[in-house]
């Protein structure tokens, strides 16, 4: 299918003359013809981000769209604005279906003053758009298809109705069921899945604890998860799926640059895609890792921030729920621990592997209940530094910036109140469990 569209941009740079880009309807790019220009203008911010990032913003969108492309039959001309990032004008050719827009091609206008192209070039250009625009809409219901099909394997009880599921969702699949894939979860999510993730299997929305429910009811809390289902070529290649996976994320956008740049200017002169996976704090100082963890305190409800994580690598689909439940674990522990994330892989959460999956719910237990109060926030910091530095003084003392002596009148308070005896090992697997649990809640 990849192939098509790139056949039919080339056709459309080769009618107009100008290199041509096909993006769909969310802006993000799907195929681009070859520029060997030595016009610096044609590659401004706007048309550079957009191919090596593979996607526009929402505010590069919102510009573009105020011209009305998303509602004209034929082709748009806009000129340029320096100020937004757009050094070129730009003609728009909506890419329809049976009146329903599914995509744009665009291409680089002339200079102020030069002729445009030729009419009937433009005309020829538009009646391969409509080709496009037949692929784009037969590629969007299949994807529905499977959307569907993946939703019900990772929403499916467990026994036979998971076992019909993961079933139809080979057979739909097709050769391609039997690969190599991991399963991803983005939380939370919010607005629809997007229409295609690239290397994505298939794509859909589920609720976030997983477990019953449609994606449709799950929506009315806004409780939503985004489920990806990655073609790997092998165990060791997961590097382009995880640069696709945090694409997704948001990306922290620059001050805009002038005033009147209608939010395009930022969108376009934003850096990076987002952060790659982490593989975990191997290779750090002992005193430099309890420093960072002892900045959160578990008492703290941590932020609804968008974060991924990525399962172990399965083949066939017989272990997708099972691979599902690892990435939605993951997802969980990049919150509770931002050094994992924000896109953190099942192999390398440590402890929050098991914590994840006996923490399904709120842990409340008694004699951790008093310490996880708001009330006493500093002293489960301390007692889970204290924790993580295995019950060295020394090091938690440091960590924590504070005196021994003052580490220890904090300790003795934490014995106090939640009655266990750090001298216990069994005491301390307990508190240990439940203050790393509660950043999970």
């Amino acid at each position: 299918m990849k192939g098509d569209y790139q056949d039919l941009v080339d056709e459309i740079s080769a009618l107009l003359g100008a290199p041509a880009t096909l993006e769909n309807r969310d802006f993000r790019l799907i195929a681009f013809g070859a520029h060997d220009s030595d016009d610096d203008l044609a590659m401004d911010p706007v048309r550079t981000r957009s191919i090596l990032t593979r996607q526009s913003t929402a505010a590069v969108r919102s510009w573009f769209e105020g011209f009305g492309i998303a509602r004209a039959t034929g082709p748009v001309r806009i000129p340029a604005a320096p100020d937004a990032g757009v050094f070129r004008g730009r003609i728009c050719l909506p890419v329809r279906f049976r009146g329903i827009v599914q995509g744009y091609v665009w291409l680089l206008d002339q200079e102020p003053g030069a002729p445009g192209p030729d009419p009937a070039a433009l005309a020829a250009a538009m009646e391969v758009a409509q080709r496009i625009g037949v692929l784009l809409a037969e590629e969007a219901k299949a994807g529905a298809d499977l959307s569907r099909e993946f939703q019900a394997v990772l929403t499916a009880g467990r026994g036979w109705q998971q076992d019909m599921a993961v079933a139809a969702l080979r057979a739909a699949l097709g050769p391609g069921g039997d690969g190599l894939h991991a399963a991803v979860c983005v939380a939370p999510w919010s607005g629809e899945a997007p229409a295609s993730v690239p290397g994505a299997a298939a794509v859909c929305l589920v609720p976030r604890r997983g477990g019953s429910g449609s994606g449709d009811e799950a929506g009315a809390s806004g409780d939503l998860a985004l489920a990806v289902l990655l073609r790997l070529r092998s165990t060791d290649a997961l590097t382009p799926a995880l640069t696709a996976v945090a694409r997704l994320l948001p990306r922290a956008v620059e001050p805009a640059r002038t005033a009147g740049a209608a939010g395009a200017g930022a969108a376009a002169s934003a850096g990076g895609t987002g952060a790659a996976a982490r593989a975990g704090g191997t290779g750090k100082a002992a005193g430099s890792t309890a420093a960072a963890k002892a900045k959160a305190s578990p008492t703290a409800a941590p932020a609804r921030r968008m974060t991924a994580g990525v399962a172990d690598p399965v083949r066939g689909l017989a272990e997708l729920p099972a691979a599902w439940e690892q990435a939605v674990a993951a997802a969980r522990a990049a919150v509770a621990q931002p050094r994992l994330g924000p896109v953190a892989q099942w192999s390398a959460i440590g402890p929050y592997r098991m914590l994840a999956t006996l923490a399904a719910d709120p842990v409340d237990d008694p004699a951790a209940r008093a310490l996880l109060t708001p009330a006493h926030r500093e002293l489960a910091r301390t007692a889970e530094v204290f924790l993580d530095c295995a019950g060295q003084a020394g090091r938690a003392a440091a960590a924590l910036g504070i005196h021994r002596q003052t580490l220890y009148y904090r300790l003795a308070r934490v014995e106090q109140l939640t009655g266990l005896d750090l001298d216990e090992g069994e005491d301390r697997l307990l508190l240990h469990m439940a203050l790393k649990a509660a950043r999970l809640t």
